[in-house]
């Protein structure tokens, strides 16, 4: 193993003024990678860290969505990359570890999309390639991030995961599933990382108005749920940001969903498991 070196960097401060009054936000990040960042909530990172004046490389495949978003902030970086593919991930390897540029402290994995319906009627092909980007991709990028962290002795690593991650969803069988190995994966890079001075926070929202519903096929859920159930993603996004800036192996945001992962912890399988095939017929 190398020597590691540790770096010591001043936080970057931000002000956010509401009606009432004006509330600091502190950043520990200089640079910060993120995937899925043309849309979402992976867009409203970019918007927070963008307004902290922090640096930032915006990766997806939407080329003209991150040139508009480096055009809103000096600091972005664009790097148009698809990651279900080999090249693109190793793009993003690629700048992760390169050492002639700006070094990354923060790297976001906030690239998936999901497939709703039954499993036998969607397309092996789609199904493949949701697995290949949630999962392959995600971890591969983890990988760079933790190396290059680690050699530095200090660095931060937020992976999107999802409620969904906490018990099975028929209907989003693949999606589900999929989420259970980023946030298990996560937690027990959360504990192998402990004390090493990076840090590593799975990111588990619940409903949130996105892109995603589109491009699930369950537009229909909007009409299904009331409001109160869905987060917006700008929030989502802070409290990923303050989790992972504290350490916190877990972060979900909503006291809706927090409640009901705390309920899934404790319910019986069985149980958990036809509560999960009753809201999939809400779903349909």
């Amino acid at each position: 193993m190398c020597d590691s070196l540790r770096l010591v960097v001043s936080p970057r401060v931000t002000v956010r003024r509401t009606k009432h009054v004006a509330v600091s936000e502190i950043y520990p990040f200089t640079c910060v990678l993120i995937t899925g960042a043309s849309s979402g909530i992976g867009e409203e990172f970019v918007h927070l860290l963008g307004e902290a004046h922090i640096s930032i490389v915006v990766v997806a495949r939407r080329g003209d969505r991150l040139e508009a978003l480096a055009i809103k902030y000096p600091n972005v970086e664009v790097l148009t990359a698809d990651l279900s593919t080999d090249a693109g991930v190793g793009l993003v390897e690629h700048r992760i570890s390169d050492g002639s540029k700006m070094p990354i402290d923060l790297v976001v994995n906030n690239a998936g999309f999901g497939s709703s319906g039954l499993v036998n009627e969607i397309d092996i092909d789609r199904l493949s390639d949701e697995i290949r980007l949630n999962v392959l991709a995600l971890t591969r990028i983890s990988h760079a991030a933790v190396c290059a962290m680690l050699t530095r002795g200090r660095g931060f690593l937020l992976n999107v995961s999802s409620v969904a991650s906490f018990q099975p969803s028929p209907g989003l069988a693949v999606y589900a599933a999929t989420k259970a190995y980023v946030t298990s994966f996560t937690e027990a890079l959360h504990e192998e990382l402990r004390d090493s001075g990076v840090r590593v926070t799975a990111l588990c929202p619940g409903l949130t108005h996105t892109e995603f519903q589109r491009v699930s096929n369950t537009s229909g859920l909007e009409s299904k749920f009331p409001e109160f159930a869905w987060l917006h993603p700008r929030e989502v996004a802070r409290v990923g940001l303050d989790a992972v800036a504290k350490g916190e192996a877990l972060a979900i945001p909503g006291a809706l969903y927090k409640g009901l992962s705390a309920l899934s912890s404790v319910m019986p399988r069985g149980a958990s498991r036809r509560l999960s095939g009753f809201l999939a017929h809400i779903r349909q």
